[in-house]
């Protein structure tokens, strides 16, 4: 008697690459090299990046996929050409979460913008006729999740993308080339908000979050939705490391509940339960003054080096650097007279701010105008860096 053999479904081969931009990294497609049922938005879609990055995984490690367990390397980018007049190509950024079967497609990845301009021009999704054979490449971008445009300087050595330089980034090891980011108009029309920068109509608000107290908060629409506390009111000093909160489970509980009742004031979700459902969107940042403090390298940050100190949440753990989005809501909110950024900053009237991080320091500038009693912001702008980590193709089981 002969035994029977069991047929296996083979493995899917997808052509991508696996990039750093910033102080993220991510597997990045051509929305041409997806799977039919995956060209479009879904449950085929989503079922597939989660395979690649390796979720929903219980034990929080992504040891099956290309995920590495943190909110900065749980990351999908899909580029494509875009069809819209002015523009190069289209982006867009899938959060996939670790632990549970969801993709976040509701807000941008900043720090993963550098390496869209990069990725677009190495996979002939920009005109040739757009890309220098030396200089800087201008690639225009169409950030798809929020509808917003990205300016992106690539530099372009004998015709192709310079990768090496000597750009320091902190929260990146090594070096690189500096591609510099412009985010135009960077006020984030979130569902619900109304596409107001400040969707509760003022700079700073009373923000009632039950078993916390009465926190002043600074809910802003730009980059991403940012809900900003002050350090000292939760009992913080803006210079913590990623342990002192991530390994504090009431801490995370608490920042979690600042999260849900700041998303609903600002018109983000209709309920708090809706918040599960939005992991990617809003942010929870809190700010200080100036002062000194050993970032995660050893590093040591001067009082005077930076005009401010910020700690930013990222999918329910502290983040180890800064969001890039995060940051043009840092720059935005600095360059506004009032807001919690800009006390913490010094107040007044500024065009860019530089402020601390866990991992180090980081400048971004914004322009800012207050145009029939309404704060309007024009563009916001900052340097990452972008490299290819491995390029081929990826594998999932079919099916």
């Amino acid at each position: 008697m002969t035994n029977a053999i069991k047929a296996h479904a083979p493995q899917l081969r997808i052509p991508a690459t696996y990039l750093r931009g910033g102080t993220s990294k991510g597997v990045f497609f051509r929305l041409q090299d997806l799977p039919a049922a995956a060209q479009v938005p879904g449950a085929a879609r989503d079922a597939l990046l989660q395979r690649v990055i390796g979720s929903p995984d219980p034990y929080g490690k992504q040891i099956d996929g290309m995920g590495g367990a943190t909110s900065s390397t749980s990351k999908t980018v899909i580029v494509s050409r875009s069809s819209r007049a002015d523009h190069d190509v289209d982006y867009l950024f899938g959060q996939v979460a670790i632990d549970k079967a969801f993709v976040d497609w509701s807000g941008n990845c900043g720090n993963l913008s550098a390496a869209v301009g990069p990725f677009a021009i190495a996979n002939g999704l920009v005109d040739p006729a757009r890309v220098p054979r030396d200089g800087i490449a201008i690639v225009r971008i169409w950030q798809a999740n929020i509808g917003k445009t990205i300016i992106a300087r690539v530099p372009i050595t004998d015709g192709a993308v310079q990768e090496t330089g000597d750009f320091e980034l902190d929260g990146v090891t090594f070096p690189a080339a500096e591609v510099q980011l412009e985010f135009v108009d960077p006020a984030a029309e979130e569902d619900g908000a109304g596409g107001a920068m400040f969707p509760t109509g003022h700079v700073v608000d009373d923000l009632e979050v039950p078993g916390v107290g009465t926190l002043k908060a600074t809910m802003i629409n730009a980059g991403i939705p940012t809900i900003f506390v002050e350090a000292a009111a939760i009992g913080y000093t803006g210079t913590e490391l990623q342990d002192a909160i991530n390994s504090d489970a009431k801490a995370l509980a608490m920042f979690e509940t600042i999260r849900a009742h700041g998303a609903l004031r600002m018109g983000l979700i209709a309920t708090l339960e809706e918040i599960a459902t939005r992991q990617h969107t809003p942010k929870v940042a809190f700010v200080a003054g100036p002062a000194d403090y050993l970032a995660s390298s050893g590093k040591r940050v001067a009082a005077g080096d930076v005009d401010l100190l910020v700690r930013a949440m990222s999918m329910g753990k502290l983040h180890h650097a800064m969001m890039g989005t995060a940051a043009v809501a840092i720059g935005t909110a600095a360059a506004i007279p009032g807001t919690l950024v800009n006390v913490a900053a010094g107040g007044g009237e500024r065009h860019a701010v530089r402020f601390g991080h866990p991992s180090g320091t980081l400048r971004v500038g914004a322009e800012a105008a207050q145009v029939d009693g309404a704060w309007t912001v024009t563009k916001a702008v900052m340097s990452r860096s972008a490299r290819v980590l491995m390029e081929g193709w990826v594998r999932v089981p079919a099916g």
